[in-house]
């Protein structure tokens, strides 16, 4: 029996209506990029956002159509949520403070075709343009006024039709426009993971699900916001929906303040005082930031009740600095992107209130209880639930209604339990009063100031060093941005080295907030049983020996940020762009880890409020030239940011060649090769014989009128000249495929070509494309032929339509034998991985393909987007399996040597002691190569055998790995090494 209430549904738009209705006088305040303090109301937020949408309508958006944002806290940015989520598109939110790079690939694989976006990101844009081929209009938040004078993307962008100046759209659109009207369920936002394990995964956020998170922070015990309070979200709009602020405060009618581009402490106290603000939300960072400034100038807070505090584990000194002196209450919050974010707060219960406050810190430091609407536990490795004790470690995982599913496009395959549990990737406890503490990661990335930075990315990039063997970036304890890393150096034999040196290696191919603080020299780098590195024990060892980060963090020379020359040698490129603090700081800092401080900048009494300030003394970083008087207040903002133009070539140096595009894109790189068209004056010279059609003379006529009679027939009987060229151009066509193929083979055997060109884009990039172009051109034909001859043209037509009709024949029939995904990385077990020696590492380079524990596709691939492995090997590869023989483990491993070099395999590491064996092969046109470990071990039925085999190239590798186990495992079995 159902219920017999009304029934509405949970749309977003239902929030800005309520206000504008019922709170439509309430102020929105913001700090506008340009400069002024801007006023408006949630009554005028509505009537914007409704022109909005009909701008949006006007300019081709359709419900399900993503539209991007990157942009800063502003009543324009509420404008273009409410009104872009109005019609049934959704908004996707882009994270500002991303590489380039990583931006690009983000807006591309979500399908963004249009993006808002304020002054201050318009190089970042002009960068990657060229690389989002969905996206026509940028539509920037200011007026006519203001707009560049100059813009243009940084490279051919054919689809991107211009800027569009946001205040032109409102004013020329009406407010009439119905919202809503479509299932609750409908897609609403769209926010990114930081693909610090993987490829960033999209979390797509429904209408309902943010309708009810909403109404879960406004729970007392959450938030507990009301239309008395004035709500300052230092958070910004690109982290899961501002902490759902974004939301909340206009579902109340609170007065909002957005702060814009300024995050310094001076800048959030300015707006806390002068607006009367009572509750605000951000990260530890930007806290510290303020305490500083109040501690410099002796300011008071003396309207300000709340902060809550989240995006990384806040001291305790900050918690005791806010209620101490400023009678500020802090909630700790823990939350995730999958989890909108609110996942726990630790808010006092009843019986903890009547401790005192020394005695509540304990549970005040912890990430806190659940609110209604959301449920978590602990769970052991077998997926058993464990006590709340407070002792019991466990995986924290989660459910409810505001949890994310799945990943957009299905990025990561399954992600819940079989109870509907996600899994946090957090390790944490849970005490009798239900609060909750994360005690780790299950991944070893380290979180500084709210934001991770990724361990594995540090260390690929230093074992490509010529001197380092073996490399591992753990994270140690820091008084104010909560992380830092250290890294940590294994050399190679008879190798030196300078701290120094290794900084300057890494400068200009991470960010510089990502900059190791430390490096050490070790002689050795502990390794797990499965040959991965023990982080926990290297930060066990750390800790004994007492290691405490340097006061003053490493710093790259001022010269040492590499660049290379673009391909068309008209632009620099900048490895791995990072953005330069000069630039940004503190205005584009938001709530990230800031530029490690100079021992000046820690004393309290010279808190400076800028970066520039920060380090009086220190080298000055690299400028991109600008203009010296720039025409607009629009160019000196932009002029300001210029050094993320530093960003225009996003790919990084060891990027491969080719570059899938659209929605199959899988990781940013450097723009393919073109094949150039060849011109039609070479076409008809080279194929001149071809076209000369001959006409014989008449019997018995004399030489005279037998040259003319030919002269006449030939004229009456030969066919155009452009029939004829162009059906020699669809035959040059057609054999494009087999010319490619065959000329990037034999190029790179001969070595007169790179691998990435005769491989990597002749053969798998150009040739599939030259083949569908040979079947238009085929086609295209037989009309050519029809309407110019056909007695005379017909052959030719024929024969490019045969040679066609053979290239397909071959790839499907390739297709066929050489089946396999678009993987490079084959196992026979993968519930424990063999892994690689350092001398393998060392021999695959710091630009092979990574060898993980569990990898899996990113999710741009065109098959198998996102899953594991493991899971497609089990699928695809049933030669990849353990062999377990009834013989010694001596013999085993003895015929498995046998048929590796029978193979014609390069041995790497030779161990029967062990009974581990690597070697390396290569391909015999292309010169692929791929690395193979190989294990032998005792077994209840004699020995087992273990193999993997992985190339050191992306993509697929046309089933070489899996075939190569076969063959060896087929080998072993029958006891003969065979080629």
């Amino acid at each position: 029996m159902q219920g017999l209430m009304q029934h509405g549904a949970l749309t977003l738009d239902k929030i800005i209506d309520h206000a504008a209705l019922w709170h439509g006088h309430r102020e929105v305040v913001s700090r506008s990029v340009e400069g002024p303090i801007v006023r408006t109301t949630y009554a005028q937020i509505r009537d914007r956002a409704k022109r909005v949408s009909n701008a949006l309508l006007a300019l081709g958006i359709k419900p399900g159509d993503r539209v991007g944002t990157l942009a800063w806290n502003t009543g324009r940015h509420i404008e273009a949520w409410y009104g872009i989520m109005g019609i049934g598109a959704v908004c996707h939110t882009l994270n500002p403070r991303l590489f380039p790079e990583q931006i690009a690939w983000i807006a591309d694989h979500a399908g963004d075709r249009l993006i808002f976006t304020d002054l201050t990101f318009l190089p970042i844009l002009s960068a990657i343009l060229p690389r989002l081929p969905h996206v026509e209009h940028v539509v920037v938040f200011t007026d006519r006024e203001h707009m560049p004078s100059q813009f243009a993307p940084a490279a051919d962008a054919p689809h991107f039709k211009g800027l569009l100046a946001y205040e032109d759209l409102v004013e020329q659109h009406h407010a009439d426009c119905a919202w809503g009207g479509f299932d609750e369920g409908t897609a609403a936002g769209l926010c990114y993971t930081s693909g610090t394990t993987g490829d960033p995964k999209g979390v797509m956020y429904s209408h309902r699900s943010n309708f009810l998170h909403t109404l879960i922070t406004l729970q007392p015990d959450v938030m507990g916001l009301s239309q008395k309070d004035v709500i300052l979200p230092v958070v910004p709009m690109f982290h899961a929906n501002a902490w759902g602020v974004a939301f909340s405060a206009p579902g109340t009618g609170a007065k909002m303040v957005m702060p814009g581009a300024k995050m310094d402490g001076a800048s959030i106290f300015e707006l806390l005082d002068t607006e009367g603000v009572t509750f605000s939300a951000a990260v530890p960072t930007v806290w510290q930031m303020l305490l500083q400034h109040l501690e410099a100038t002796g300011a008071k807070l003396p309207l300000l009740k709340k902060v809550v505090i989240g995006g990384a584990a806040c001291p305790e000194s900050i918690i005791r600095a806010f209620h101490d002196k400023y009678d500020v209450e802090v909630v700790h919050a823990w939350g995730m992107t999958e989890t909108s974010p609110v996942g726990t707060l630790s808010v006092m219960t009843d019986d903890l209130e009547k401790l005192s406050y020394d005695e509540q810190m304990p549970y005040r430091l912890k990430q806190g209880r659940p609110p209604l609407g959301v449920e978590i536990c602990l769970k052991d490795d077998d997926d058993k639930r464990l006590p709340h004790d407070g002792r019991a470690f466990g995986h924290l995982k989660i459910r409810g209604p505001i949890i994310a599913g799945e990943y957009f496009r299905g990025a990561g395959g399954k992600i819940l339990d079989e109870e509907g549990f996600f899994d946090t990737g957090d390790i944490a406890t849970i005490d009798e009063h239900g609060f909750m503490q994360i005690t780790d990661r299950a991944k070893d990335v380290v979180k500084s100031g709210g934001e991770w930075i990724s361990t594995i990315e540090i260390e690929n990039i230093a074992v490509g060093h010529p001197k380092v063997a073996l490399a591992a970036v753990v994270g140690q304890p820091h008084p104010k941005w909560d992380e830092r890393p250290v890294l940590l150096i294994k050399l190679k034999d008879g190798e030196t080295a300078t701290k120094q040196e290794m900084i300057d290696y890494l400068q200009g191919k991470i960010a510089k907030w990502w900059m190791p603080d430390d490096v050490l020299f070790v002689d050795d780098i502990p390794l797990g049983a499965t040959g991965k590195i023990d982080k926990k024990l290297i930060r066990k060892r750390l800790a004994d020996d007492g290691y405490a980060l340097p006061e003053t963090p490493l710093q790259p020379s001022p010269a040492s940020a590499p660049t290379l020359a673009a391909a068309d040698g008209g632009h620099a490129a900048v490895i791995y762009a990072p953005e330069p603090a000069e630039a940004i700081e503190p205005e584009a800092v938001l709530d990230a880890p800031l530029e490690p401080e100079p021992e000046a900048d820690r004393a309290p009494e010279a808190e400076p409020e800028t970066a520039a300030e920060a380090s009086p003394g220190s080298e000055p970083e690299p400028q991109v030239e600008t203009q010296a008087e720039p025409a607009s207040v629009a160019d000196t903002i932009i002029a300001e940011a210029a050094a993320i133009a530093a960003a225009a070539a996003v790919a990084k140096a060891e990027a491969p060649a080719d570059l899938p595009t659209g929605e199959a894109a899988a990781t940013p790189a450097e723009p393919p090769l073109r094949l150039r068209e060849p011109s039609e004056a070479a076409n008809a010279d080279a194929l001149a014989p071809f076209s000369a059609p001959i006409t014989p003379s008449r019997r018995g006529a004399s030489k005279a009128s037998a040259r003319t009679s030919a002269k006449a027939e030939t004229k009456r009987d030969k066919p155009p000249a452009w029939a004829s060229l162009y059906l020699d151009f669809a035959v040059l066509i057609a054999l494009a495929p087999a010319i490619l193929v065959g000329g990037g083979a034999l190029g790179v055997k001969l070595g007169l070509i790179g691998q990435s060109l005769g491989y990597a884009a002749m053969t798998v990039d150009w040739a599939p494309k030259a083949a569908y172009l040979g079947v238009a051109t085929s086609l295209l034909g037989l009309v050519v032929a029809l309407a110019g001859g056909f007695g005379r043209l017909w052959k030719l037509a024929a024969l490019a339509l045969a040679i066609t009709a053979v290239t397909f024949g071959v790839m499907i029939a390739a297709d066929a034998l050489f089946k396999a995904p678009p993987i490079h990385d084959v196992a026979t077990d993968w519930k424990a991985p063999l892994t690689f020696s350092d001398a393998a590492m060392a021999g695959r380079g710091g630009s092979a393909e990574p060898v993980l524990d569990d990898p899996s596709l990113p999710v741009g691939s065109t098959a198998y987007a996102g899953r594991e492995i493991a899971a497609i090997n089990g699928e695809t590869c049933p030669a990849a399996r353990p062999l377990v023989v009834n013989r010694a483990p001596g013999d085993v491993y003895e015929a498995a040597k046998a048929a590796v070099l029978a193979k014609g395999m390069t041995l790497v590491t030779d161990d029967p002691t062990d009974g581990r064996l690597e070697a390396m092969a290569r391909s015999f046109w292309y010169g692929l190569t791929d690395d193979l470990v190989l294990r032998v071990r005792a077994d209840a039925q004699g020995a087992r055998l273990d193999m993997r085999s992985i190339g050191r190239d992306a993509g697929g590798d046309q089933g070489r790995n899996c075939q190569r186990i076969g063959d060896l495992i087929a080998a072993v079995k029958s006891g003969q090494a065979s080629r």
